[in-house]
């Protein structure tokens, strides 16, 4: 176990070699506090992101899990728990989809629902399950979801994405409920978020329609960046004490549009 353990608190991020998952770890790392990097594939953008937070002088520890898979999220806990002893907050960041037109009902199978809810509700689930007996340890404890406006709006990549969000939503009140008073429970749903992620799944083109036309409705005028979500998930980490069962909207505003 590290000697740092008992002086310096631990985040776990899912899904953060890259987008709101890396950024997250970036912000954690760089207030003081040690991370755990998690990817599924490629593990060298996890070791960029790893050596990032280690020149914010955090620690970390990089590991390889798929959190569809229960064996996996309990192996990345005892990881963990051997390498620090403790867990104050886990971010459940990982997600997936399938960028599919809302109105092509014949793109979408259920193989892809559940696809998706394996990573997206499923994961999240088990993540959170897995290191209930870390966090409950601590006061300060916390999980933060990520969901996405999707959920909200009937918009996004597919409309399995946008129903695994609105599950993930409803799954958070109801752990609030079954982890409190020692573990917190929000979630946070941005909206179009600036990442290669989005870029990839929408090609180039049809991401700056995408981006042009949510800046025209947006109050705020802009889109939303993952240093956005990593701010509200320090929020919600660390200074929420009282706010369980939330979702919060960072949206620019595209909910209320502009006047």
């Amino acid at each position: 176990m590290s000697t740092q353990s008992a002086t310096r608190k631990v985040c776990v991020v899912t899904g953060s070699s890259s987008g709101i998952g890396a950024a997250t770890a970036r912000l954690y790392a760089a207030q003081g506090w040690d991370v755990a990097i998690n990817y599924s594939r490629e593990p060298a953008p996890a070791e960029e992101v790893a050596q990032q937070c280690r020149d914010l002088g955090a620690e970390v520890l990089v590991v390889k899990a798929d959190v569809s898979s229960d064996a996996d999220c309990r192996r990345l806990a005892a990881q963990v728990q051997a390498r620090w002893g403790r867990a104050d907050v886990l971010v459940n960041n990982a997600g997936t989809t399938r960028f599919v037109p809302l109105k092509d009902l014949d793109g979408l199978q259920a193989e892809d629902f559940q696809r998706i809810y394996a990573v997206n509700v499923v994961g999240a689930y088990q993540m959170t399950r897995a290191f209930v007996p870390l966090l409950e340890q601590h006061p300060v404890a916390a999980v933060v979801n990520v969901s996405s406006i999707a959920s909200f709006m009937g918009t996004g990549s597919s409309i399995a994405y946008m129903a695994s969000k609105g599950a993930l939503n409803a799954m958070t009140v109801g752990l609030a409920r079954a982890l409190g008073p020692k573990i917190r429970v929000n979630a946070i749903a941005p909206g179009l978020v600036d990442s290669p992620w989005l870029r990839n799944g929408l090609g180039e083109v049809a991401y700056e329609k995408a981006v042009d036309s949510y800046k025209q409705r947006a109050a705020l005028a802009d889109v939303i960046t993952p240093e956005d979500i990593a701010q509200a998930a320090w929020w919600l980490g660390v200074g929420a004490a009282k706010t369980t069962g939330e979702v919060l909207l960072i949206d620019a505003g595209v909910r209320i549009t502009r006047g």
